[in-house]
């Protein structure tokens, strides 16, 4: 019997063990690494170093960032990672220097590069950028400004219940990624302040924004060029310029944009001039528009488009609008 009991325990304690191994990811706390939760210690080399450590670890690791507010310089989250499954896990606030000439030129204050499989889990990012829109709007030499988080050349990417208030210049920039989810995201900043789009995305696929509140001075989202497969849903613009596709067209060799769905959204008073060239297929004009949400007020000003050295053809289903100057293919708007 004791033997038996002896060898149960024995069982009991390795199954145990086993469990705690696979179902707990290492964790790195950055204030155990040197980030001081004051607001005014520079906390950058502990975020760094908690990432490598992080990023260095061949199983599932956490970044860990408790309350308080921790003032970062710039910040570069690089791969490649010996894991695809790392968490930063932010419950207190990541502050930009108050001098915005330290990161204003930076192109970016906090950037992931060549990472696969990151999750973003709550947190505030406050990139304190009202000191430089008001040097913008004095006409004097000021820096270019910094985004906030960008995500470039990344797979397989969460950001989730994130707070971005007060970037310099974007607040979110998604660029050369693949399968990135945004969800619960809140952005603020003023509603006059210049070019602080809330989420950007270029160069990318297969990306979700999901029940987000953003508030801005610039566009809610930004749709560049490259971009496919982008679904917006329950997402609350205001202040700002609403959802842009653009600006597209700046380069002869652009990649186009395709497969672009947001839900509930009306598009309207949308006008395309001058527009030239050949179509890689027959309907080379297309709007096909929701019966609930039809779109209105689309104008066509001088458009030639072929198709084989032929007129191209046009497909119009529940919008409305007019045409002026050379059309071609003919117009469909009713």
């Amino acid at each position: 019997m004791a033997k038996a009991m002896s060898s149960l325990i024995f069982l009991i304690t390795l199954v145990l063990f086993i469990t705690s191994s696979l179902g707990s990811p290492v964790s790195y706390n950055v204030v155990s690494l040197g980030a001081k939760p004051d607001a005014k210690t520079d906390s950058t080399q502990a975020f760094l170093d908690a990432w490598t450590k992080a990023c260095g670890s061949t199983e599932a690791a956490t970044v860990y960032v408790p309350l308080g507010r921790f003032l970062l310089g710039k910040v570069e989250f690089k791969g490649q990672c010996k894991n695809n499954d790392i968490t930063l896990r932010i419950d207190g606030t990541l502050v930009a220097p108050a001098d915005y000439n330290v990161i204003g030129n930076a192109d970016n204050w906090l950037v992931s590069e060549h990472v696969n499989g990151v999750y973003i889990n709550g947190g505030t990012l406050d990139g304190q950028g009202a000191g430089l829109w008001t040097c913008i709007k004095t006409g004097e030499r000021c820096p270019s400004g910094a985004t906030t988080l960008e995500f470039t050349n990344s797979n397989n990417i969460v950001i989730n219940g994130l707070t971005s208030l007060n970037s310099q210049k974007f607040h979110i920039v998604i660029n050369e990624c693949n399968n990135v989810k945004a969800q619960g995201v809140k952005v603020s900043a003023s509603g006059d302040s210049p070019n602080t789009d809330g989420i950007h995305v270029q160069s990318s696929s297969s990306v979700t924004i999901l029940n987000s509140r953003i508030g801005t001075g610039d566009d809610c989202v930004s749709i560049g060029p490259g971009t496919t497969n982008l679904w917006i849903e329950n997402v609350a613009c205001g202040p700002g310029h609403g959802i842009s596709i653009g600006s597209l067209g700046k380069e002869q060799e652009e990649a186009g944009v395709q497969n672009v769905a947001a839900s509930g959204v009306k598009i309207s008073d949308v006008t395309y001039q001058d527009i030239h060239g050949t179509s890689a297929t027959e309907v080379a004009v297309k709007f096909d528009c929701s019966p609930a949400n039809p779109c209105s007020g689309i104008s066509l000003e001088d458009v030639k488009l072929t198709y084989k050295n032929e007129p191209a053809e046009a497909s119009c289903s529940h919008a409305d609008g007019s045409s002026s100057g050379f059309i071609q293919p003919n117009n469909c708007l009713v």
